[in-house]
């Protein structure tokens, strides 16, 4: 990265670092996609298998893996403070974290795995196939906790093409993998969903070596030194990126699970509302992947300059971002709105199931224009090593609006499914003006009258 002096030099260096890790989020959105398809065409209970597996599975991973993006900040800023010396300690004792991370999800994991499963109304082979896709997903869950810390490093410096490259790789990898495991091809056992579990653990295991290799080896990676010296655990180290990552990853958990939960109160309806609300929820969660992505930009940038104590700068990065994401918010919004039919047609043929998707995706309309605000100021506030306001304001605004609100609204109304998207709708929005608050007030105590006079 380079300091920037016009808006228009900003704006480049942002869409620089904001398509390529676009790219890696919709790479890895496509892993999970693979994993459910490639497990459907075996068979429609090793569908159901693996898609309840990963339902478990993604809340908690997206919620440990954001503590280790605390890693992105902190190498942002040392980087802009020109302390390239101290990255190094700081990315290995994120490695050594994550590595304690990931044996502990599997210790907690081995204890209430069982229960949980067996606390659902689930078909003995749906229950054995979910159990067996974990189990065998575990297998990879140390390189993958390691490899978020070594992307957080890669992207911290500007480089997001990097980080780009090694997912859009694994995605052949893990499709490989996929077709010789579940399905038994080329002497490999045949496993059904079970497989697609195994097929993503190697592919963890392969793209951590890659991101070590490329570390060790190229410019301006190899300059860190990263494998270079041996250091001791530092618990004071691991103190000060727990204390930035454990808001983030309260914060992103809050924010997947809360649709976790909704998912699970709109049991009581019936398949095919259920059966819409899961289509119009997967291509929402597609759309997000945009004010997502410069979310993770953000956080790049604002960190950087903030670093270099060039905060008008910094001001000026979550302005113009924030100003794309809400331009691409009423871009989308213009396609549901007019091709909400068709959206729908790509997950089903059945016609009342279509009727109802092209419902739902108007309340997904609502989701737009809160998630391009609170993504990116989310984002904004990361860069100033400031999170702590937003785990507070993620939990009031789902947990204690949003879900209430759609409760009531589902129970006591006659909108039934949609009350729960009002009232995600609801959370979503006094996030968005909680969040959008703070950003101001951050802004206003980081940002010296005089510097702004000289801007």
């Amino acid at each position: 990265m380079k300091q920037t002096y016009t808006k228009k030099q900003k704006l480049r260096q942002l869409i620089y670092l904001l398509i390529p890790i676009l790219i890696t989020q919709l790479g890895l959105f496509s892993m999970n996609f693979f994993d459910v398809t490639m497990s459907g065409h075996y068979s429609p209970s090793d569908l159901a298998g693996v898609a309840i597996g990963s339902s478990l599975w993604v809340p908690v991973f997206t919620g440990l893996s954001g503590i280790l993006l605390a890693v992105t900040p902190i190498v942002a800023q040392l980087t802009g403070s020109k302390q390239q010396d101290k990255v190094a300690f700081s990315v290995i004792q994120g490695v050594y974290l994550s590595v304690c991370i990931a044996i502990l999800v599997m210790a907690i994991g081995s204890f209430i795995l069982n229960p949980l499963l067996n606390g659902m109304n689930l078909e003995e082979h749906v229950r054995k196939v979910a159990h067996n896709y974990l189990i065998a997903l575990s297998f990879g869950m140390i390189p993958l906790f390691a490899y978020n810390v070594l992307r957080s490093f890669i992207d911290a410096l500007g480089k997001t093409r990097v980080t780009m490259m090694i997912t859009l790789s694994s995605l052949p990898i893990n499709v490989i993998f996929n077709y010789f495991l579940i399905y038994g091809k080329f002497g490999f056992p045949e496993l059904g969903g079970v497989g697609s579990g195994f097929a993503t653990a190697i592919t963890y295991w392969i793209i951590t070596s890659i991101a070590v290799f490329i570390i060790c080896t190229n410019r301006p990676f190899s300059n860190y030194g990263i494998f270079s010296n041996f250091y001791r655990v530092s618990f004071s180290k691991w103190k000060d990126i727990l204390k930035i990552g454990v808001p983030i990853g309260f914060s992103i958990f809050f924010e997947t699970s809360i649709f976790a939960a909704v998912t699970l109160l709109m049991s009581t309806f019936d398949t095919n509302t259920i059966a819409s609300h899961q289509a119009a929820l997967n291509f929402a969660s597609f759309l997000y992947m945009l004010p997502l992505s410069i979310s993770m930009a953000l956080t790049i940038l604002v960190g950087f300059e903030v670093g270099a104590k060039r905060h008008y700068d910094a001001k000026e990065y979550s302005w113009i971002g924030l100003g794309i994401a809400i331009f691409l918010a009423g871009f989308c919004g213009m396609i549901l709105l007019l091709f909400r039919l068709k959206i729908a047609g790509i997950y089903t043929n059945d016609p009342i199931v279509l009727k109802l998707t092209g419902q739902f995706l108007l309340y997904a309309l609502f989701f737009q224009l809160s998630d391009a605000i609170q993504a990116p100021v989310q984002g904004a506030l990361r860069g100033y090593k400031d999170v702590n306001i937003t785990f507070i304001a993620t939990l009031i605004s789902y947990w204690i609006i949003g879900l209430p609100i759609g409760y009531l609204m589902a129970t006591y109304t006659g909108l039934g499914a949609f009350g729960y998207w009002i009232g995600l709708i609801a959370g979503l929005a006094v996030g968005a003006i909680c969040l959008l608050c703070r950003l101001l007030w951050v802004q206003k105590t980081n940002h010296p009258a005089i510097e702004e006079k000289k801007a």
